[in-house]
């Protein structure tokens, strides 16, 4: 049988979940090439010494203009891949969102090919509506999702892949601070957080009462424009703080955490539930179709964190409620608790069920092809 196709690009949470499907695809042995823009380039892991095709793509957002150019790009893009899934003849392809999977999906339907979709938020993405109708199978991370019948059979529950290094934390127990007793606090938000988080939170925490204070230790990440501003004033005020813009061991320091403050982006709720720590999120209020909010709303009726909506993030909100959470530390055990029951570390290795169910290959007992 031929291979199977994954159709994804553009930003990491539609890719991950693609590498996360190739490096369990690989270790059953089963053939699959990867079609993407050109910001595929980029990659490594099992997709990046795999077969690897480009087709055009753009995101048709912005002026009339770049829309207009957009469309003729998906248009370029559709007839590239046409001509890929043509020539290699795959036995079904994958397409996990974002508008780079949308001209090899449409291709897949126009070649009455299996198609399967993968939907990393609480909301189904407008690329991934617009070739829904072609989809045999529409895999999803969340209990409910919207834009997609409740009653939809094509609906498969398998959650968000996260990496390696978080899965190897799954098992990390939760220990909430006891009285008097050290408070590790993480906070991170990317590039859609970390101008806000770098204001809001140091007043927060210099707000907090000289007790409670004096207990937390801190690591943020900050843009690098707002490192020594942040720095000096938790220095004056006497906290632990470590402050970087980028963290590379953000799974060690997840793990580690008694608290964390984030936003709400589809990964970054997958390796919270994953290890099972408790959380403040923010969603970002710019996301397509406020999925960030969506995500954050699923998590937090579970009992796994507390949404604090963006027009809402302010100093004196934030500190009340860390106030609270620090006072009762049943409650941060009680989230940590929910968020690890919600965890779904072994997404991947249901996606890769689905793909072996919906093209018929053949395993051998050990779960390798034959």
């Amino acid at each position: 049988m031929g291979p199977v196709v994954l159709a994804t690009g553009g930003t990491g949470g539609h890719v991950f979940p693609a590498e996360a499907l190739a490096g369990e695809l690989e270790a059953r042995g089963l053939p699959f090439a990867l079609v993407t823009d050109s910001r595929g380039r980029q990659w490594q892991g099992a997709l990046s010494h795999r077969p690897i095709h480009y087709i055009h793509s753009a995101s048709p957002t912005g002026s009339l203009r770049r829309r207009l150019a957009a469309v003729f790009s998906l248009g370029l893009g559709l007839f590239d891949a046409w001509r890929v899934l043509g020539r290699i003849g795959p036995s079904a392809v994958v397409g996990f969102g974002g508008y780079a999977s949308v001209p090899t999906l449409i291709a897949a339907r126009l070649r009455r090919l299996p198609a399967m979709l993968h939907e990393q938020n609480a909301v189904l993405g407008k690329a991934n509506r617009l070739v829904l109708g072609g989809a045999a199978r529409v895999a999803t991370s969340f209990t409910r999702t919207q834009y997609l019948a409740d009653d939809d059979r094509r609906a498969f529950l398998v959650g968000n892949p996260v990496r390696e290094q978080v899965r190897a934390l799954r098992g990390s127990p939760y220990r909430a601070p006891g009285e008097g007793r050290v408070i590790d606090l993480l906070v991170f938000g990317g590039s859609q957080g970390a101008q806000s988080f770098s204001q809001v939170v140091p007043e927060a925490i210099l707000s907090l009462p000289a007790p409670l204070r004096a207990r937390v230790r801190l690591v943020q990440q900050c843009r690098p424009e707002d490192l020594e501003r942040a720095r000096a004033r938790y220095a004056a005020a006497g906290v632990v703080a470590e402050l970087a813009p980028f963290f590379p061991d953000l799974p060690a320091r997840l793990a580690a955490a008694h608290l964390v403050i984030g936003r709400a982006g589809a990964s970054t709720v997958a390796e919270l539930a994953a290890i099972g720590r408790p959380s403040i999120l923010i969603p970002y209020p710019h996301a397509a179709d406020d999925h960030q909010t969506a995500n954050a709303r699923a998590f937090e009726a579970v009992g796994a964190c507390i949404v604090m909506p963006h027009a809402s993030f302010t100093a004196a909100v934030l500190v009340t409620q860390l106030a609270a959470l620090f006072e009762t530390p049943q409650r941060l055990a009680a989230m940590a608790a929910a968020a690890h029951a919600a965890g779904r570390p072994d997404a991947a290795a249901r996606l890769a069920d689905l793909v072996v169910e919906m093209t018929g290959f053949s395993l051998s007992p050990s779960g390798v092809a034959a």
